[in-house]
């Protein structure tokens, strides 16, 4: 067990989750440099995402503790930064809802994944679900800089808010796609009878 936390996927995957009460602080600070820096915590966590899955691949490290941890690190992620824009009104009414549509996306995805489980099936990740992913890590490391932190940034000359709000209805429309495959594949399985 001791290897397998520090094999290097594992790490990374770990690391994603140290990420989020750091991300947490700088969000609720509310200045230009943490606005920023709450950006460049979040976007390196994302970075992560990827990289612990192709490192696991490619070094042979595939383990039973990183197939649990990392889809746990995403949506502890992308859960707590959605909550800290949400609660520190950095979105607008709008776009409570692509963040809802999210939310309830990756809960029924975490259920229909823990049944498929118990009967030994997966849900493989699908192209389409990676591009899900990269639009909603951009929007929501976007919306976390805000205009402050693109000041900061020195990209104030953009509307920082509307791109990452857009890219946020982006990422909710994958989000409502790739969540009605995942539903219609768990149904397909839960309704096939089992020997």
């Amino acid at each position: 067990m001791s290897d397998m936390l520090t094999d290097l996927p594992n790490v990374l995957t770990l690391s994603r989750i140290a990420a989020i009460p750091v991300m947490v602080v700088l969000a609720a600070i509310r200045t230009p440099v943490t606005d920023a820096a709450a950006m460049i915590v979040f976007s390196l966590a994302g970075i992560t995402d990827y990289f612990d899955g192709k490192l696991a691949r490619d070094r042979a490290q595939l383990s039973d503790l990183g197939r649990m941890l990392d889809p746990i690190a995403d949506k502890l992620l992308v859960a707590a930064a959605l909550m800290m824009l949400a609660g520190l009104g950095r979105l607008s009414a709008a776009g409570l809802y692509p963040a809802i549509i999210i939310m309830l996306r990756e809960i029924l995805v975490s259920g229909l994944r823990e049944y498929l489980a118990g009967i030994r099936v997966g849900l493989p990740v699908t192209r389409l679900a990676k591009w899900k992913t990269g639009f909603q890590m951009g929007a929501l490391g976007t919306l976390l800089a805000g205009d402050t932190g693109a000041e900061v940034l020195h990209l104030g000359w953009l509307p920082v808010p509307g791109i990452g709000e857009g890219m946020l209805w982006v990422a909710a429309l994958l989000t409502l796609m790739t969540g009605w495959d995942y539903l219609v594949a768990g149904l397909h399985h839960a309704s096939t009878p089992r020997e």
